[in-house]
C-alpha cells in the first residue's frame, strides 16, 4: 500500500476558477495584459504544474526530516535538493511572471502568479516561502523605493537571483509592531546605521541566492512613539558594488534558527543587526504604510497556503481511502475500501467542497487586485481596491482556519496511520498550523475587518458588496427547481450575515469591545457565506459543460451541509464582551 501520494496540480480547477470566478477574460483585456490571454495562461499553468510536481514536490518529505541547518560560521544550509531546485525555478522564470516588465518581469496578472504560488506551496511549503517573502519586499520597493533603489535591487529580485525578507517582529514586539526598538541612526553620507534584533525572519539567511535584501523596520532617534515613528530600510546582506555585484558583508548575521513545529525546510532566523548599513525607503516615519504594502499581498498568499496544504492533504486522504481495505460496507460481498463508508465520504466531500470554496474566494480577490492595478478608469480601480481591502482579512483568516481544520480531517481519514509520520499527512498538519499566526494573527484580521473595513465610506462600501453577492438569488431562481435547495440555503445564511453586519454597525461606535468580541465568528460567517455564493456561481457557470455534475454536486453539498454553520455563529457574533471579562485571571485558572 502506497502511503504517500504524489502531488497532482489541480490545473483544470485553477483554470475554471480563473475564467468563471476571477473573470479572467476581462482581466486579460486590460491595457498591458493583452499578451496574457486565457489559452496562453492555461498552457503556462500546465507547464508550471509539471515542473513543480517533478522538481519541487519530491523534496517535501526529506526536507522536513533534514531541515535547514545553521553552520559554525553563521551561514545556513538549506535541505538537500533545495539549491538545485531553486536554480531551476529561477532559470525557468516562474517567479518573475506577475511582476512588471520594466524590471524584467513577465507582466502577467497577479491571479496567474497566485496560481503558480498555490501549486508551489502544495508541493513544498518550506521551499515556497522563499519566493513568497521576496514578493513582499519587491512590492514595497516598487511602491516607495527611489529609482536608484529600484534599478539596483528589482531586476535581480524579480528574476529570483536575489531574495528578500520582511523584518518586523522583535522578541517583545509581535503584533504590536509599534513597540519595536531597532535603531536607525543617520550618517553623514545619507545612509543609516541599523542596530537591533529581529526574530521569526523566514529565509533571513540561506544558500539559495548570492544576495538577500532585508527590509527592516526601525526607529530613528527623534521619532514619535508607537507606530507613527517607524521607518523602513533596505539592508542588503552584502554591500552592492558599483557594477551591481555583491561586495563586502554588511553588519547582519543569523544568531540562530528557530526549532519549529513544522516547515522545517524553511530557515526561520533570529537576525542581529550591528551597525549595518541601511538605506531609507520613502521618508522617515513612513514605515507602517510601507509595511502594509509588504503584508497585504502576503496576507492573501498566506490564506492561499491554507488552500494549498488542505489540497495536498486531501489528495493523500482520498488516495488512502481508495486503497485502505477495512470492514464491509452495507450490501458489500467482501471487505471494502473505506471510501465506501458514509462517514469517510462525508469527510472527503467536506474537504473537496470547502477547498473549492476557499480557492474561489482567493482568486476572486486576486482578480480584483488586478483590476485595481491595471484598469484605466480610476473609479473602477478604487472600487476594486475597496473590495480587496474587505476580502483580504477574510481570505487570510477563513482560509487558514479552514486549512488547518481540513488538514486535520484528512488525517482523520487515515485513522491511526495518519498519526504516524511515515504516511506524510502529519507533516501537512504541522506545516499549515503557522498560517493562522503569521502575517497578522487571525484575531488581528478579524479586528481589521470590523474596525477598519466595515467603516469604509461610512459602511457604503460593504453594503454595496453585499448587494452584489445577494444578486445571485435571481440567477438561482431563474435556474429552476434543480437549484432550489442551493437557493433556499444560501438565502437563509445570507440573511444571517446581513443581521450580523447590521449589529456590527449599530454597536461598533458605542461598544468597540463588543464588536471585537464577536469579530472572529463574524469573520468566519463571511467566509462561509462568500464560499456558498461562489460555489453557487460555479454551478451556474458550469451548466452545459463537462464540469456540470461535479460543480452542481459540490455546490449543493456545500449549501446543505457546510453553509448552515453560518447562522449558528450569529449568537457568538452578537453576544458582546461581558461574559468574556466576567471571570478574573485567577478564576480562569492562571497561576497568579
Amino acid at each position: 500500500m502506497a502511503l504517500m501520494s504524489d502531488y497532482r496540480p489541480p490545473v483544470d480547477d485553477l483554470a475554471f476558477v480563473l475564467k468563471h470566478i476571477a473573470n479572467y477574460d476581462d482581466i486579460a483585456a486590460l491595457p498591458g495584459l493583452e499578451h496574457a490571454d486565457f489559452d496562453t495562461v492555461h498552457g503556462l499553468l500546465e507547464e508550471a504544474g509539471a515542473f513543480i510536481s517533478e522538481v519541487v514536490a519530491p523534496l517535501n518529505v526529506a526536507s522536513d526530516k533534514e531541515g535547514s541547518q545553521r553552520q559554525p560560521d553563521g551561514s545556513v544550509k538549506t535541505p538537500t535538493g533545495f539549491k538545485d531546485a531553486y536554480r531551476k525555478y529561477v532559470d525557468a522564470g516562474w517567479g518573475s511572471l506577475p511582476f512588471t516588465e520594466t524590471y524584467g518581469g513577465g507582466n502577467f496578472p497577479w491571479a496567474v502568479g497566485l496560481a503558480i504560488q498555490e501549486m508551489l506551496t502544495s508541493a513544498s511549503m518550506g521551499f515556497a516561502l522563499c519566493p513568497l517573502l521576496t514578493q513582499g519586499a519587491i512590492d514595497a520597493i516598487l511602491a516607495y523605493g527611489s529609482e536608484e533603489q529600484k534599478q539596483t535591487y528589482l531586476p535581480k529580485m524579480i528574476s529570483g537571483e536575489w531574495t528578500g525578507t520582511m523584518n518586523l517582529t522583535e522578541p517583545h514586539a509581535g503584533t504590536d509592531v509599534g513597540a519595536l526598538t531597532t535603531k536607525a541612526v543617520k550618517r553623514d553620507d545619507g545612509t543609516y546605521s541599523i542596530s537591533g534584533q529581529k526574530i521569526f525572519i523566514s529565509y533571513g539567511e540561506h544558500d539559495l541566492a548570492e544576495q538577500i535584501v532585508h527590509l527592516v523596520l526601525a526607529r530613528t532617534p527623534d521619532a514619535p512613539a508607537g507606530t507613527k515613528g517607524i521607518s523602513c530600510f533596505i539592508v542588503p546582506k552584502y554591500h552592492v558594488n558599483d557594477d551591481g555585484s555583491p561586495g563586502e558583508k554588511n553588519g547582519v548575521k543569523a544568531l540562530s534558527l528557530e526549532h519549529k513545529l513544522g516547515i522545517h525546510g524553511s530557515p526561520t532566523c533570529v537576525l542581529e543587526y550591528d551597525d549595518a548599513t541601511g538605506y531609507l525607503i520613502g521618508e522617515e516615519n513612513m514605515g507602517m504604510r510601507i509595511m502594509f504594502i509588504m503584508m497585504n499581498n502576503a496576507r492573501l498568499s498566506v490564506g492561499l497556503q491554507g488552500v494549498a496544504l488542505a489540497e495536498r492533504a486531501y489528495q493523500a486522504s482520498v488516495d488512502y481511502a481508495v486503497e485502505r481495505i477495512q470492514g464491509r460496507a452495507i450490501g458489500a460481498q467482501k471487505d471494502s475500501p473505506i471510501i465506501d463508508f458514509p462517514d469517510v465520504r462525508r469527510m472527503l466531500m467536506t474537504q473537496k467542497a470547502t477547498i473549492a470554496a476557499m480557492r474561489r474566494l482567493m482568486y476572486l480577490n486576486a482578480g480584483h487586485m488586478d483590476v485595481s492595478h491595471f484598469h484605466p478608469d480610476e473609479k473602477v480601480r478604487e472600487r476594486a481596491s475597496e473590495i480587496v481591502g474587505l476580502l483580504t482579512p477574510i481570505c487570510k483568516g477563513w482560509g487558514t482556519d479552514m486549512g488547518f481544520e481540513l488538514t486535520s480531517t484528512a488525517l482523520q481519514v487515515f485513522g491511526g496511520m495518519g498519526y504516524i509520520e511515515e504516511t506524510g499527512v502529519a507533516q501537512h498538519l504541522r506545516d499549515v498550523r503557522i498560517t493562522a499566526i503569521y502575517e497578522g494573527t487571525n484575531g488581528a484580521q478579524a479586528a481589521d475587518l470590523v474596525g477598519r473595513k466595515l467603516g469604509v465610506r461610512n459602511g457604503s462600501s460593504v453594503l454595496e458588496f453585499l448587494e452584489q453577492v445577494g444578486a445571485v438569488d435571481a440567477e438561482l431562481e431563474a435556474a429552476g427547481d434543480e437549484f432550489a435547495s442551493i437557493r433556499s440555503n444560501f438565502s437563509a445564511q445570507f440573511d444571517a450575515l446581513g443581521k450580523a453586519t447590521k449589529w456590527m454597525f449599530l454597536n461598533g461606535p458605542g461598544d468597540p469591545n463588543a464588536v471585537l468580541a464577536g469579530s472572529s465568528p463574524y469573520q468566519r460567517m463571511w467566509g462561509l457565506v462568500l464560499g456558498g455564493w461562489l460555489m453557487a456561481r460555479s454551478a451556474l457557470a458550469a451548466r452545459g459543460t463537462d464540469r456540470a455534475e461535479q460543480e452542481f454536486v459540490l455546490a449543493k453539498f456545500y449549501a446543505e451541509q457546510i453553509l448552515p454553520q453560518a447562522s449558528g455563529l450569529l449568537g457568538a457574533v452578537t453576544a458582546g464582551a461581558d461574559d468574556l471579562f466576567a471571570l478574573d485571571a485567577k478564576q480562569l485558572g492562571a497561576a497568579v
